[in-house]
Formats: C-alpha cells, structure tokens, sequence
C-alpha cells in the first residue's frame, strides 16, 4: 500500500505540470464613475466585489484586466488603480492590461495598474490631462426675461454658475484644482512607466494616440490580443476565466419596479448618448 501510495505521489508533480494555469479576466468597460438605474459605471464600489474575486483565484500566476474606456471621473479612477495595485502586491500576481477600443484619460490611469499593458494597433491611448467642461446662459436668460435669482451662506457657493457672468478668480481656483490632479495623474505614469516613456512633450499635455504609436512613446509595452499573448505564454490549453460583476435587468433592483419603462428607456437612451459623446472625442 505504501509503495502504491508512493507512485502515486511521484506522479502528481507532473499531472500538476500538464495542467495549464487559469488567468482570471475582469473586463472594465464603459465611463468610470457614471452609476445610474441602466447603468452600473465603473467605480470601486461595482468592481470591488470582482477583483477581489479574481485576485483570490488560486494557481493563477496573472490576472487579466481589459480596458476599454473614454475616461470619466479621476476619484473613482484613482481608487480602481489603487485596488487593482493592492491585490496585486497583496497576491503577488502580475497584472496584465489588456486596450480594446480606448484607454483614455481616465480610462489610461486605470491601465497603469498594470505590469504590461497590451493594445491593438488601432487602439486609443493616452489623454493624460484634466478637462471641466460647461457652458454659459447669460445672454439667453438675459433675452428671455428671466431673472436668475440665488441666495448663498458662503461666497463662493455659486462659483462658475453658468446663469451668472464668468469670474476671473472663480477659473483661476478651478484651473489650480485641475493642476493638482493633472500633477497626481503624471506621478502615477511616471512611477508606473517612467523607464520606458519617450521624451516627448506631448505625453502629459492631453494628446492621445493610436496603439501602435503608444508603444514607441512608452505608453504601453506591446501590441497583441487576449486571447495570443495567453497562450504565448502560458501555453495553447491556458483556460482564461472571465469573472463579472452581477447587474440586475434594466437596473430595476437598485431603482425598483416603480418607475414607467418609457422613463426608464429615456433614461437608457441619454446615458448612451453621453457615453457615445466621450467616445467621439476620441474619434471613435
């Protein structure tokens, strides 16, 4: 008995060995940080529950992260990098970051978690910068007839109101808000791809680029796809495990079954729309 159980323990260093290892994918898609009833948004509070999932899967020597957002709120994108970097060292996994259409702005921030960042050639990649955008109705209010009327406790409450004419001092208090998080946003490339970057003094003024150019500016490592570079190295049997995070249908757990369809579609339809807005910037 003992010498059966002796042959069977030699043998199973190499069953192990024949095994291909599992590489759990968590897909980080669409605009981080817009959460509504359709809409679940990229925020720590929806992917914690799936990287931690993914993170904990044993005998993954990896875990797969893909990426294919316009960007969105830099908060919520600070946090994603931050989980994905602390489950990383906290497993001591590598983190292999895979671009599909896009990884801009905020979007490129969350990639830098990765260990490798992979892209299409066709990719876009890159928008390191800060944007606030609006706009202002002073004139149309103005012609209309209507008075616009606001009381505040507090003088700077109503800063950058757009019914009210534009402040000098109220831009120049949102543009050093903006350089601060622009200069946090450079210290994360920096400390995550400063060996490789390109001298360029593009790379931190916004631009963006298509993948194949991001590689030869240092933005990413290489072009390639899930699905080949898994298996180049992990060998052609390698079982990739996507690992998703639940939502319910037509957000009507989070919402409730109160609400009409047709307001819940309007709602849908707008979402889209913004999404597609940030998409099109990009050229996409």
């Amino acid at each position: 008995m003992d010498a059966l159980t002796d042959r069977i323990q030699a043998l199973l260093p190499s069953v192990r060995a024949r095994r291909a290892p599992p590489i759990p994918v968590v897909r980080l898609a669409g605009t981080i940080g817009k959460v509504t009833r359709f809409r679940a948004g990229l925020t720590l509070g929806s992917l914690a529950g799936p990287l931690r999932k993914a993170f904990s899967v044993k005998h993954a020597p990896a875990v797969a992260i893909i990426v294919d957002s316009p960007g969105g709120t830099p908060v919520q994108a600070h946090l994603i990098y931050k989980r994905i970097r602390s489950l990383a060292e906290e497993k001591e996994k590598n983190v292999l970051v895979f671009v599909e259409d896009v990884a801009a702005s905020g979007g490129y921030l969350i990639a830098c978690a990765g260990d490798e960042i992979i892209v299409d050639p066709a990719s876009i990649v890159g928008s390191i910068g800060v944007v606030s955008a609006g706009f202002g109705f002073v004139e149309a209010i103005r012609k209309l007839g209507v008075e616009r009327r606001v009381y505040t406790a507090g003088e700077a409450k109503v800063i950058l109101d757009p019914f009210q004419p534009e402040k000098p001092e109220d831009v120049a208090r949102l543009r050093a808000i903006q350089d601060e998080v622009h200069e946090m946003f450079i210290d994360i490339v920096r400390s995550r791809r400063g060996a490789v970057l390109a001298d360029n003094p593009d790379l931190f003024s916004g631009m963006f680029w298509s993948g194949k150019t991001a590689v030869s500016l240092g933005l990413a490592d290489r072009t390639g796809d899930l699905r080949s570079v898994l298996r180049e190295r992990y060998g052609d049997k390698v079982r990739p495990r996507l690992i998703s995070h639940e939502r319910a249908l037509f957000g009507w757990r989070q919402a409730g079954l109160g609400r009409s369809l047709g307001e819940g579609l309007t709602e849908a339809a707008l979402d889209g729309l913004e999404e597609r807005t940030l998409r099109a910037r990009y050229g996409l």
